[in-house]
């Protein structure tokens, strides 16, 4: 007779469990699942977006002869499926001093541009090889060696961009060849101070992007204030970043840069 009680009392105790369960659980739920429900409406939990395919961009080098001869890097332009394709634009890289092509490879600019269908081409710039020798005293020889570039590798309409001393190159063969650009892009180069505003003012065709870091207050203000006497410019101030700005924020200058060439016909 105990021991019928005994169970009796045990699946009585079972049922009432059962029963608070049942009562209970919606709100339990309910409050487990509120803590996500705000997560993703705040995008805390949000699923991240799927990555992108990862396209491999041959870099070749080559090497021009001349006096002094010149070296090159070279990446294509290639579709979404990584197949070459023509063109969009050509896009010369130059350097500063404390740098070479290599870095524009290193940097990812080179491949960038290469998948956005863009051909690069960065040339190595003779810094600190006979700076006293003829061949790269003046202006004017300057310009030629830039010249003999271009022509050697058949660039004719080309976008080019110039980061600090490369401006020694590029700010003369700009203000004497600018019709034979498509685009130009100073990142705060050397040699602006060295034109007038009227110089400046006469070049109404070319587009141009003026670069320059927030932190850069000397050659990168004084760059940009000149170069804002052109009639066809835009500007990229890239916040918290230094001289060397495509260096401190390369995702920025990317995306700055890309905007600009879409731009260009």
């Amino acid at each position: 007779m105990n021991f019928l009680r005994n169970r009796l009392v045990v699946l009585g105790l079972v049922l009432l469990a059962t029963l608070l369960l049942y009562l209970l659980l919606p709100s339990i739920r309910q409050g487990s699942m509120e803590p996500s429900l705000e997560a993703q409406r705040l995008g805390l939990m949000a699923t991240p977006p799927p990555p992108l395919p990862t396209i491999n961009v041959s870099v070749r080098t080559g090497q021009l002869p001349g006096d002094p001869p010149l070296f090159f890097r070279e990446a294509l332009p290639i579709d979404g499926a990584g197949r070459q394709i023509l063109p969009r634009l050509q896009v010369v890289l130059l350097h500063g001093q404390a740098f070479t092509s290599k870095t524009w490879e290193e940097l990812g600019t080179m491949a960038l541009l290469a998948t956005n269908g863009y051909q690069a081409l960065a040339m190595d710039l003779p810094y600190g090889k006979s700076p006293d020798s003829e061949a790269l005293k003046t202006d004017q020889n300057r310009v030629d060696l830039l010249s003999r570039f271009m022509e050697s590798l058949g660039v004719r309409a080309a976008v080019l961009l110039s980061p600090s001393m490369s401006g020694h190159y590029s700010i003369p063969f700009f203000m004497k060849n600018s019709a034979q650009l498509h685009g130009f892009i100073p990142i705060a180069p050397v040699g602006t101070r060295n034109y007038t505003p009227q110089q400046y003012q006469n070049i109404q065709q070319t587009p141009t992007l003026i670069v320059f870091g927030a932190l850069d207050t000397n050659l990168g203000a004084q760059s940009h204030k000149n170069l804002l006497q052109l009639p066809h410019h835009f500007v990229l101030k890239l916040e918290g970043a230094r001289h060397a700005c495509y260096m401190d924020k390369p995702r920025e200058f990317h995306q700055g840069l890309i905007d600009f060439l879409s731009k260009l016909k």
